[in-house]
């Protein structure tokens, strides 16, 4: 039980509940991505979720409404299968940290990343928000989570105006930009 919220889901429920998440996903973040001429990325998009250490947590914790990694955080304070999906998609801002100097610290993350790890959140709200989502829902989402004190300083500018955009202008006009911005190798 987890906010007073018991899951009341089959295993045959969460399993395909999980299955259809996942694909609706990867096909909204593989739309995205081909928007922005990211092709191959749209293509590899999430591959490890269907990895054993990914998916079969994720059917678990499946509850349809939010991240699976979530509820299982918030159960046993931390998510094997996120620290697994994390590790292995450089997507994720937290891919990008190293021991510099001794020091544990973000690494600014390539400009192409960058963009797919915004296809990523517009895909993620419009997945999770359905008919609530609008352009301003990844850009809340990121505002609300306060990861920017943790990404590398001109990475999360970029986000944030990358998501700032979308808000204003919708997503077809800023991933036209985007994919002229990666085909001129000049960002934003």
């Amino acid at each position: 039980m987890s906010n007073g919220r018991q899951i009341k889901l089959s295993f045959i429920q969460r399993l395909f509940g999980h299955l259809k998440t996942v694909h609706t996903h990867r096909a909204m973040v593989r739309k995205n991505c081909f928007a922005c001429g990211l092709y191959r990325q749209g293509l590899t998009h999430d591959l490890s979720k269907y990895s054993p250490s990914e998916f079969w947590p994720s059917v678990k914790y499946y509850q349809g409404y939010r991240s699976p990694y979530a509820y299982e955080k918030e159960l046993k304070g931390y998510s094997p299968g996120w620290l697994h999906h994390k590790g292995h998609n450089r997507h994720h801002w937290e891919y990008w940290y190293d021991t510099i100097n001794g020091v544990f610290q973000p690494i600014e993350m390539p400009y192409r990343y960058l963009v797919e790890m915004v296809c990523d959140r517009v895909a993620a709200s419009h997945t999770y928000l359905k008919e609530h989502y609008t352009s301003s829902s990844a850009l809340e989402y990121y505002l609300n989570k306060k990861e920017s004190g943790y990404m590398h300083p001109n990475t999360q500018k970029e986000l944030e105006k990358i998501l700032r955009m979308i808000a204003e202008d919708g997503e077809a006009a800023v991933f036209a930009r985007l994919k002229t911005s990666i085909q001129n190798n000049q960002p934003l």
